[in-house]
């Protein structure tokens, strides 16, 4: 057993984030273990650039208010409690709602063959920020 030392939270960089975005590295597995963990907090309309995973991701919501949405598909609400799943290859983005800080736990799997586990997009707009949202209720 090996108890891990927290790393200091760090903040997401522009690049791949639109909005202030914050992240706690949970893990990030050595060889032989691909597992990712990462806490990240969303400030309101705070969002990831669209960009898929090579082995796919899933999210938890933790607190606030979560839009997620797959390229073609129609903006998703979740709430805490609330987990999606987001298949290897799939392009998404996801961020925090209008007037809602948002927290996630972020899991995933890195390769571990050298080759890039997340591939990163174009900026998501306004425009598709503020699309259509999908009524799951």
């Amino acid at each position: 057993m090996e108890i891990l030392k927290p790393q200091p939270t760090s903040k997401a960089p522009g690049d791949w984030f639109t909005g202030d975005v914050w992240w706690d590295v949970i893990y990030a597995g050595q060889e032989p273990s691909r597992m990712r963990a990462n806490m990240v907090r969303f400030a309101p309309c705070a969002r990831t650039d669209w960009h898929s995973h090579s082995l796919g991701q899933t999210l938890h919501i933790v607190s606030g208010t979560a839009l997620v949405q797959a390229r073609g598909g129609e903006i998703v609400e979740l709430h805490p409690g609330e987990t999606v799943y987001t298949p290897a290859g799939e392009e998404h983005w996801h961020g925090a709602a209008p007037d809602r800080f948002m927290s996630h736990l972020a899991l995933w799997e890195g390769p571990g063959d050298g080759s890039t586990e997340t591939t990163w997009g174009d900026k998501v707009t306004d425009e598709e920020y503020n699309g259509p949202r999908a009524n799951r209720r």
